[in-house]
């Protein structure tokens, strides 16, 4: 299939950076237990409802995919950019990783009992949003979890809005309409975190962290 220009961007300013990114991803992630806080959750919920594989779709350099592995989630990684793959493999080489875009995930339907987009959802322009969020329906099995965590903006009524980030365009979205979204494709609402704008030192943004579970049952 061909990609869309949006996804080659991305891919290809992902690939120029992958070393850089790696060198202070992990770290920064680790010092920050709010960006944490909510992935012991999603792997106890999966090992609750008796495990299965977790996939962490745009996964940069793998440290979330190896994250998830250290809490005993079968995880494994996603990404659009050849690079990051290529440099999670040699980091990680006990977990796979993948190249692929997360609107075209090359997964069986209902194979999943949990997928991760962590801040990966950020480079899909809001009019591409719905389709990746049907992708992430397709493979998630009923009652699987889903965890989005994005820069966030509390506007009612408006999904998405644009801001400066230094590696592709990007969008910060609302939890509220991410999550309208999500229901109306039969994916509901378990918990939110949202930090505070006050707590990002970078841009001031609030960050949002919310997590569904795929109904047992298909929208009518």
């Amino acid at each position: 299939m061909p990609e869309s220009a949006p996804w080659t961007a991305t891919r290809d300013a992902y690939d120029g950076i992958a070393e850089h990114y790696a060198a202070f991803a992990a770290e920064r992630f680790l010092a920050d237990p709010l960006d944490q806080a909510m992935l012991p959750s999603l792997a106890a919920l999966i090992e609750a409802a008796g495990g299965g594989p977790v996939a962490d779709v745009g996964c940069g350099p793998g440290h979330l995919t190896a994250h998830l592995d250290s809490l005993g989630a079968r995880a494994f990684g996603l990404d659009l950019s050849p690079a990051m793959v290529a440099l999670a493999r040699r980091t990680h080489p006990g977990l796979h990783f993948a190249v692929a875009a997360m609107d075209r995930l090359p997964l069986e339907d209902a194979s999943l009992s949990g997928l991760l987009a962590h801040y990966s959802i950020i480079h899909t322009p809001p009019r591409g949003l719905p389709a990746v969020l049907a992708e992430f329906h397709r493979v998630l099995a009923p009652q699987a979890l889903l965890l989005l965590s994005f820069q966030a903006h509390d506007r009612p009524g408006q999904l998405a809005e644009p801001f400066d980030h230094k590696v592709a365009p990007a969008h910060r979205y609302s939890p509220d309409e991410v999550a309208r979204l999500l229901g109306r494709i039969g994916i509901d609402e378990v918990a939110r975190l949202v930090v505070a704008a006050g707590e990002d030192p970078v841009r001031g943004f609030p960050q949002a962290h919310l997590l569904a579970r795929r109904r047992a049952h298909a929208v009518a």
